[in-house]
C-alpha cells in the first residue's frame, strides 16, 4: 500500500472518528431511526458506503502484513544469525539452540493469542491492535540491535541470545494478537454477504507480507551471500571458510529492522479506524454502534442489523461451553490441522530447503514461491462465497497431501530436484487456496457473538502452539538419519506432513459446519441446534 493510501485512509478515518457520525438514535421498543442526512448522500444513507467499509479493512489486514512479515523474516537471517551466535566464546550455539532461536517469536504468539480474548473484550479490538503494533516496533528495533544499552555491539555471547530472544518474544506478541483480532476486527465489521472475501484479504496480506520481506532480504543480501554451515557432528556445527563475513556481522540486523517500517504505519494508522459495531453494543455504546452500521451498510440495514446484535448480546459474556463443546473443538481442530499439516516448516526455511536441493540460487526460488501463494490465496479470497468453505478445505486438503507425499518421494534423488521443486508448489500452493485463509475465516466467524472473544482466543493460541512444535521440530526431524548418508528424515517427514493433510479432509467432510451466507448471529442459533 503506498504512503499516500495510508494517508488517504487516515484522513477518512480522523474525520469519522471525530464526528462519530453525526448518529442520533430514536429507541422505542425495539426500533431504531436514524437523523444523518447531514452527513451521508441519500444514496449512502440508503446502501451504505463501500468505500469507507474497504479503507477500514485495508487498515486492518495490515497487521495481517506485519504477522506475515514478523514471522518470515526469519527466513532470510537464519543463516547470518546462526554463523554469528557460533562465535560466542562462552557457550556452543548447537543446532537445538539455533531451532528454539529461529522459533522464539512463537512462543510470544502462543502468548499473545490467549491474551487476546481479554484484551479484546476489556479494551476493545481496536486498543488491542494499537497494543500489537507498538509490540512489532519494538521487537523490530530491538532484534536489529540486541546489544543496545546492555551490551558490546558485534560480540556475541549467551546473555546477548536470550535478549535477543525476549525481543523476537516481544514480537511475537503482537503477532499472536494481531493473528487473531485483525480477522475478529474483520469480521465484526463486514456484512455477511462479502464477510468470507474480507476476512481472506487478511489472509492474502500475511502471504504479502511474507512475499515482501522475501524479496527484502533478497535486497539486502544483494551481491553478499549467505554463509556456509557445516556439521561437525552432535548438533554442532562450523563456519566453512570464505564465508560472507557482512551477512554474518551486519546483515540479519537490517532484515529485522526493516519492519520497524510497516510497524510504525500500522500502530499510527490503527488509531484512526472505528471499533467494531458488535463490540460497541456489549459495552453499552449503541448510539455509535448504529451510526458505524449505517456507514457501513445503510440506515436501513443498520436498524435491523443493531436490533439481530442486542437479542444475541443479552449480556457481554457467556460461558464458554454455553454452545456445547463441539463448537469449541471444531475451532480448535482447525487451528491445530492448519499447523500440523506443516506449512510454516517450508515458510520459515525455504531458502535452507531448497540450498539443501542445489538450488543455485535458493532466495530467488523462495521469491518464486511467495509469488505462486499469493496468486492462489487469490483464489480463494474470489471463490469462498462461491465455492463455500468445506470446499475449499476439502479440496486444498488432497492438493497438499499430493505435494507432500511427491516432496517425500523425489526429495534426494539425483535428477528429480525439478520434481521435489514443483511438489514445494503444489504443497504451498494448495494450502494458501484453502487452510491459509479460510481457517482464518472459520474462527472468526463459527463463534457466537457472546463467546467470540475467549473462543477465539483458545482456538488461535492453539494454532501457535501447533506452529511453535512445527516449526521447532522440523530441522532435527528432517535431519534424521537411520544409518549414515540415508534419507530417512526427507520422507518421514514430509510423509508425516501429508498423512496429516488426508486426515484434515476427514476432519472437515465429518465436523467443520457450512458457514456461507450466515450472519454473525446466526452462529448461536446453528450451535444450539447442535447441542
Amino acid at each position: 500500500m503506498s504512503g499516500c493510501g495510508f494517508l488517504f485512509c487516515a484522513v477518512i478515518f480522523g474525520k469519522a472518528e471525530k464526528n462519530a457520525y453525526f448518529c442520533k438514535i430514536k429507541q422505542g421498543k425495539n426500533n431504531y431511526n436514524i437523523n444523518n442526512q447531514n452527513l451521508f448522500t441519500m444514496k449512502e444513507n440508503q446502501t451504505g458506503s463501500k468505500a469507507y467499509l474497504f479503507s477500514i479493512v485495508l487498515v486492518a489486514v495490515l497487521g495481517g502484513l506485519l504477522f506475515g512479515y514478523d514471522t518470515a523474516v526469519i527466513s532470510g537471517a537464519e543463516k547470518g544469525l546462526q554463523a554469528f551466535f557460533m562465535g560466542a566464546k562462552d557457550f556452543t550455539y548447537t543446532d537445538g539452540l539455533h531451532g528454539f532461536t529461529s522459533a522464539s517469536a512463537l512462543i510470544g504468539c502462543i502468548i499473545g493469542s490467549a491474551l487476546s480474548g481479554l484484551l479484546a473484550t476489556r479494551l476493545g479490538r481496536k486498543r488491542s491492535l494499537i497494543i500489537a503494533g507498538i509490540l512489532f516496533f519494538i521487537s523490530a528495533l530491538g532484534s536489529m540491535n540486541p546489544e543496545f544499552l546492555f551490551f558490546k555491539h558485534g560480540e556475541p555471547t549467551f546473555n546477548l541470545l536470550i535478549t535477543f530472544n525476549i525481543y523476537r518474544v516481544i514480537g511475537g506478541i503482537g503477532v499472536g494478537l494481531a493473528s487473531a483480532i485483525c480477522p475478529m476486527y474483520i469480521g465484526e465489521v463486514a456484512p455477511s454477504n462479502i464477510r468470507g472475501m474480507l476476512v481472506s484479504w487478511n489472509q492474502f496480506a500475511i502471504i504479502f507480507g511474507q512475499l515482501v520481506v522475501y524479496f527484502v532480504n533478497f535486497l539486502i543480501l544483494g551481491e553478499h551471500t549467505n554463509p556456509i554451515i557445516e556439521s561437525i557432528g552432535q548438533g554442532v556445527n562450523a563456519i566453512a571458510p570464505g564465508s560472507d563475513p557482512w551477512t554474518i556481522a551486519t546483515g540479519w540486523r537490517y532484515m529485522f529492522g526493516s519492519e520497524a517500517v510497516p510497524a510504525g504505519l500500522f500502530a499510527l494508522l490503527i488509531c484512526f479506524v472505528p471499533e467494531t459495531p458488535r463490540y460497541l453494543v456489549s459495552v453499552g455504546k449503541d448510539e455509535k454502534a448504529l451510526g458505524i452500521l449505517a456507514r457501513i451498510n445503510g440506515s436501513e440495514k443498520a436498524a435491523t442489523i443493531l436490533k439481530n446484535i442486542k437479542e444475541t448480546i443479552t449480556v457481554k459474556t457467556e460461558k464458554l461451553f454455553t454452545y456445547g463443546f463441539l463448537v469449541i473443538f471444531v475451532g480448535i481442530m482447525l487451528s491445530v490441522f492448519q499447523q500440523a499439516v506443516g506449512i510454516n516448516a517450508v515458510l520459515y526455511y525455504a531458502p535452507r530447503i531448497f540450498g539443501d536441493m542445489g538450488m543455485e540460487n535458493p532466495m530467488v526460488v523462495t521469491v518464486v514461491m511467495g509469488v505462486i501463494n499469493i496468486l492462489f490465496t487469490l483464489v480463494a479470497i474470489f471463490t469462498v462465497e462461491k465455492w463455500g468453505r468445506k470446499p475449499l478445505l476439502i479440496t486444498g486438503s488432497i492438493g497438499m497431501a499430493i505435494g507432500a507425499f511427491g516432496v517425500a518421494v523425489t526429495f534426494g534423488h539425483a535428477g528429480m530436484e525439478m520434481v521435489t521443486a514443483v511438489s514445494i508448489m503444489v504443497y504451498s500452493a494448495s494450502f494458501m487456496m484453502s487452510w491459509g485463509p479460510i481457517t482464518w475465516v472459520l474462527i472468526a466467524e463459527i463463534f457466537p457473538n457472546t463467546i467470540r472473544g475467549a473462543a477465539v482466543a483458545i482456538a488461535v493460541a492453539f494454532q501457535w502452539i501447533f506452529n511453535f512444535i512445527v516449526s521447532s521440530t522440523f530441522v532435527p526431524m528432517f535431519n534424521m538419519h537411520l544409518s549414515e548418508g540415508d534419507d530417512f528424515g526427507h520422507w518421514f517427514t514430509y510423509g508425516l506432513y501429508g498423512v496429516i493433510c488426508v486426515l484434515a479432509a476427514l476432519f472437515v467432510w465429518r465436523l467443520v459446519p457450512e458457514t456461507k451466507g450466515k450472519t454473525l448471529e446466526d452462529m448461536s442459533r446453528l450451535w444450539k441446534k447442535e447441542k
